[in-house]
């Protein structure tokens, strides 16, 4: 499955004209909290923040625009549901059946997916950042690779990492991910394990003929040295942080061929 990383917010709804607000169907959201049990329900724009729905069958349940934000759907059913720019920030999804369900433009962010079931669920323009337990069947190495780099923007380094080493086990030659995920160990004071992914990227550069590749993991592997002698002065190339914001706008591309 590949998966399409929302990157930017839109700006659709600032040149679209303004649809009123279509109001939730009360009796559906009050069956729902009250039994658990509500497939093919109409739940849009409804609000079930913080709701406990352990368990609950929402199988083919119409979730479009609703607010489940930190919501506990551990084990629920979901499959077939519609959750089109559903808020799913920070929701236990854990164990949750969500195979053929829409999740086309939600919020997923922060939100716990261990041993969740996705098989052919939409995840286009999904929020995946800080997400826990992501299944590894349900992107490309490089799909991995690219929820890294938006991780490690965010100073998530360690769910940097995680996602890189998805990558990696899907892949073991992508030069650009053992680069990434240098920057990521020296942020976090790793610097045996950085200085080792340089080495690493700065050979599969070589090997692929890729000169740029090659000239930034020199810079790399110097920036880890004087990054470790926080004492000595900084400048130029030897600089981590200004190797960093040289290369932000290339990174991603250091991926491709």
């Amino acid at each position: 499955m590949k998966l399409r990383i929302l990157a930017a917010a839109t700006v659709l709804s600032a040149i679209a004209p303004i649809a009123p607000a279509r109001a939730e169907n009360i009796q559906h959201t009050q069956q729902l909290l009250a039994t658990r049990q509500c497939p093919n329900c109409d739940l849009s724009n409804a609000g079930l923040v913080l709701a406990n729905l352990t368990g609950a069958n929402l199988k083919g349940a119409d979730l479009r625009m609703a607010n489940l934000s930190r919501a506990n759907l551990t084990g629920a059913d979901l499959s077939g549901a519609n959750l089109t720019g559903t808020s799913l920030f920070g929701v236990n999804l854990t164990g949750a059946n969500l195979s053929g369900a829409n999740l086309s433009g939600a919020d997923l962010r922060n939100a716990y997916l261990s041993n969740a079931n996705l098989t052919d669920t939409n995840l286009a323009n999904v929020q995946l950042l800080g997400v826990r337990g992501m299944p590894t069947n349900i992107g490309t190495a490089e799909d991995f690779y690219r929820l890294g780099v938006l991780e490690a923007q965010a100073g998530n380094y360690r769910n940097a990492i995680d996602y890189y080493n998805q990558a990696l086990n899907q892949k073991s030659d992508l030069a650009a991910v053992y680069f990434a995920r240098s920057m990521s160990r020296a942020d976090l004071g790793d610097f045996a394990g950085a200085t080792q992914d340089a080495g690493r990227a700065n050979q599969l550069f070589a090997a692929q003929g890729n000169a740029q590749g090659q000239e930034l993991s020199k810079q790399l592997v110097e920036a880890i040295v004087v990054r470790q002698q926080p004492t000595e002065p900084r400048t130029g190339r030897g600089d981590l942080m200004s190797l960093l914001g040289s290369i932000g706008s290339v990174l991603v591309k250091l991926i491709l061929p």
